[in-house]
């Protein structure tokens, strides 16, 4: 049977995970909205800075 504590603190997420988090989710929706709009420059940006900077810094934090 596996220890609970360490399963448990494993998932503990402070407020810097939750931020950055929810940052990558608004730059990822900025950047569809924008690529839908024909954005050529700004879309890919904030797509690229929410799924390789973002995410990963807001899972690994």
């Amino acid at each position: 049977m596996p220890d609970q504590s360490l399963a448990r603190s494993r998932l503990r997420f402070a407020r810097l995970n939750y931020v950055l988090l929810a940052a990558g989710f608004v730059s990822l929706v900025i950047g569809y909205v924008l690529l839908a709009r024909g954005s050529t420059t700004a879309a890919p940006i904030l797509l690229v800075l929410g799924y390789c900077v973002f995410f990963p810094f807001g899972l690994a934090l």
